[in-house]
């Protein structure tokens, strides 16, 4: 079956389709990493977003649900140059085909992604419609691409944070946290676990005092889809918590902690996505890869006196760690989670450990 996708500056390319027979729309982005398409497309950070694969062959080693950063497939819609419909390893259960039908997401294959990416990279990230039938019509496709609402008019933590709370217990806990769930990927989770943290996932949305009232140790701010300046409660939250215990932050959570303490935050031209981002650390000197998947970032001129920047990224200068002077409060851009990517930043989560013990 013929599949389609049509952007909103006029390309449109024809393909192939595979996964759910349906439309979607959402701001097409590319990911660099040769490997991880299982972690990327359960990514709930991806919501809202159709994930473009910039390495060639994707689903050569099938899917495990062991790899899962979710309870899904979190992104809009897949596009990729060539899709391996016979993967071979003995970890996998199904392909990337069966996965997609399974979840009810399109994708499209035979299209030159790379030329693609040249075209975000130059033009930035754009709207876009990915469509599967054999009767489709360009130019409805490409008004429909026009015309969607952009990232930054979209709600979308909502739609994948838990509703309730749910707690999580490590096998010899040390430390209560609560954790705002703006979209958590599970590899957050199980680095949390694996410390003696018993961790309670709360909704984006929960209220400071309830939080004050369950007595944690510290309080942990997840990753997440969408624009952060939308995510009005949990900046209000946080805004109400820093100062009164260990805080920590990963990219979103970094984003809003950086708004509740008065900084802006800037919508990136084609935004970091993928497994190989040089990170520089200041008090160290080291620079180390990192895994990155975020469109947003922190305005470093916008930000009040006390919070410092402690890492920046190689690439484009942007800011990719933040320390308050004067509370326990840390938060990073990257994914120290990795998942997929190197497992240079682990030690973020043995720091947030170390406040844990030292408040």
């Amino acid at each position: 079956m013929k599949a389609a996708l049509a952007i909103e500056d006029g390309t449109y390319v024809e393909g192939i389709a595979f996964g759910a027979e349906k439309t979607v729309e959402g701001e097409l982005v590319f990911n660099t990493s040769m490997t991880g398409y299982v972690e990327a497309l359960t990514d709930p950070s991806y919501a809202g977003q159709i994930l473009m694969m910039t390495y060639p062959l994707i689903g050569n080693y099938g899917v495990c649900t062991e790899d899962f950063e979710s309870d899904g497939v979190k992104v809009e819609g897949f596009v990729v140059k060539e899709l391996c419909k016979h993967p071979s390893n003995w970890r996998s259960e199904m392909s990337v085909d069966e996965l997609l039908k399974q979840y009810d997401v399109p994708g499209i294959e035979g299209v030159d992604t790379r030329a693609l990416t040249k075209k975000t990279r130059i033009y930035g990230a754009m709207k876009a419609v990915l469509a599967v039938g054999d009767d489709l019509d360009k130019e409805k496709l490409l008004k429909r691409a026009v015309e969607q609402p952009s990232i930054t008019e979209i709600d979308l933590v909502d739609k994948v944070c838990v509703k309730e709370p749910k707690k999580y217990e490590a096998e010899k806990p040390k430390f209560e946290v609560v954790l705002i769930d703006c979209g958590i990927k599970l590899s957050i989770l199980r680095q949390l676990l694996k410390r003696g943290v018993n961790v309670t996932l709360v909704p984006y949305n929960y209220p400071a005092n309830k939080i004050l009232e369950m007595d944690p140790d510290g309080v942990f701010v997840s990753n997440g889809p969408g624009d952060p300046a939308r995510v009005k409660e949990t900046i209000e939250t946080i805004a109400k918590l820093a100062g009164k215990l260990p805080m920590a932050g990963i990219c979103l959570g970094h984003q809003l902690t950086a708004l509740a303490l008065g900084a802006k935050t800037f919508k990136l031209k084609f935004g970091h996505r993928g497994a190989n981002q040089p990170v520089k650390d200041f008090e160290t000197g080291r620079v180390f890869i990192s895994s990155q998947n975020h469109g947003f970032a922190v305005d470093e001129k916008s930000l009040p006196r006390r919070l410092k920047v402690t890492q920046i990224n190689l690439n484009d200068h942007t800011v990719e760690g933040m320390v308050h002077e004067d509370f326990p409060l840390i938060t990073v851009q990257y994914h120290p989670e990795a998942g997929p990517g190197p497992h240079d930043t682990y030690f973020f989560f043995d720091r947030f450990v170390d406040m844990l013990k030292k408040f």
